[in-house]
């Protein structure tokens, strides 16, 4: 018998699982739902085995309602919303995975509580998983998500690491203003905060835009720099680095491009406090008023389309994991580069940007693990702590959709 899978959530992640589900043989049933009508009835439209659903994510017993029978809740909803669908997942019975919700555990905000989250979910979640039978995935779109997949991939070929870099730099570059091609307000959240790192085995803050790196890679126009970068991976890596990382001590995720290029001008002048200030006798928060004249990342087709038509300026980017360490008693470091469809050709694929190709179908995958019954553990992971096994079959279909890996060592 098919799986029943519980989409919340019909943005550019979401619905781009639904699509995938809906090709998928051992899918019977697709449940969308959202708390936006129109847009659940125009995905379900275009699917064969969905059917729409409206939901208030803030009540548990309304996401426990729509997830009657579901073998999988996919949470493609706002982070505040993650415990809530946590614990109807459990209370349904029912295997659970999102792309980014641990935060959300306490405050719903990016604080000093977020690797507190993580560890709650570890400690509290897991066991409950594990008693029922059933697995959470936690953190599953492209970063995190299909990188800590990746980063596991670059440290199997270390005795011991030492550092891992987890670089990230989208170089895309419309002739329309668009800074942005993910949700800005997360962007310039996870900008303007102090990011995560692990340094010396200790997760500590670091500073917005700070500690930069310059990396220059055959496939980019010259050198390109990135900065820290509030992310998931320090985190869960940090926390996991011992078991799953071969005892890394220092873990980055670094961040570049035409957002970041964008956005640090603005932190360095102000424009991005969240504190009221006064300006000719009004009260204003300098970062809602930046906010307010930032265009949405386009979602829908004909707006991707306008936006090219119009003519890109560049189509670039990388996603590489550099892991240094020992290898038969050399140091080494070792580079692992991910590679898949830019803008123009993710468009021409599916009608898309390529940030929503890559978190879209880097997320689908850790779905079709699900649906394929190819998990062998139960109980709640963050994506750094699949198995040897699955993280192979990940890669083996990623691969189908062209997204690929390419894993080169150096002698230091």
């Amino acid at each position: 018998m098919g799986k029943k899978v519980l989409v919340l959530g019909v943005g550019a992640q979401g619905s781009t699982v639904a699509q995938r589900l809906d090709e998928e043989p051992n899918v019977d049933e697709i449940i969308c739902a959202d708390c936006d009508p129109k847009a659940v009835e125009g995905l379900v439209g275009t699917l064969t085995k969905a059917r729409a659903a409206s939901v208030d994510a803030s009540d548990t017993d309304s996401i426990r309602e729509v997830a009657r029978g579901a073998d999988l809740i996919v949470n493609a909803l706002p982070l505040i919303f993650g415990r809530n669908v946590l614990d109807a997942a459990l209370a349904e019975n029912a295997c659970y995975q999102d792309f980014a919700a641990a935060e959300g555990m306490f405050t719903g905000s990016l604080d000093d509580d977020w690797v507190k989250g993580i560890q709650y979910m570890y400690s509290e979640y897991g066991p409950k998983f594990r008693s029922a039978g059933k697995l959470a995935v936690v953190g599953t779109g492209s970063a995190p998500g299909l990188i800590c997949a990746a980063t596991r991939i670059a440290v199997r070929d270390l005795d011991r690491c030492d550092t891992i870099f987890n670089i990230v730099y989208e170089g895309v570059e419309s002739k329309r203003f668009q800074p942005f091609w993910w949700s800005p307000v997360t962007a310039l959240n996870d900008m303007s905060e102090d990011a995560f790192a692990c340094i010396d085995g200790k997760i500590v803050r670091t500073p917005a835009f700070g500690l930069p790196v310059y990396r220059k890679y055959d496939y980019l126009d010259g050198e390109v720099k990135c900065v820290e970068h509030a992310h998931d991976e320090p985190v869960y890596m940090g926390l996991n680095a011992e078991k799953f990382f071969k005892g890394a001590r220092n873990i980055y995720f670094k961040y570049g491009g035409v957002g970041v290029g964008f956005a640090e001008p603005l932190y360095r002048a102000g424009l991005l406090s969240k504190t009221e200030e006064d300006f000719n006798g009004s009260k204003i928060i300098p970062f809602d008023f930046v906010l307010k004249h930032i265009p949405p990342a386009p979602k829908f087709k004909e707006e991707i389309g306008a936006i090219l038509d119009e003519g890109l300026l560049a189509d670039t980017g990388c996603m590489v994991v550099e892991a240094y360490g020992q290898k038969a008693g050399k140091d080494v470091r070792v580079e692992t580069h991910v590679f898949a469809p830019g803008m123009a050709d993710s468009f021409a694929r599916a009608g898309i940007t390529s940030e929503m190709y890559i978190t879209g179908q880097g997320g689908f995958l850790f779905t079709k693990l699900f649906v394929n019954d190819r998990y062998e553990q139960t109980g709640l992971i963050t994506s750094d702590m699949l198995t040897d096994a699955e993280i192979d079959y990940y890669f083996a279909k990623a691969a189908e959709l062209d997204i690929t890996l390419d894993t080169k060592i150096f002698e230091l």
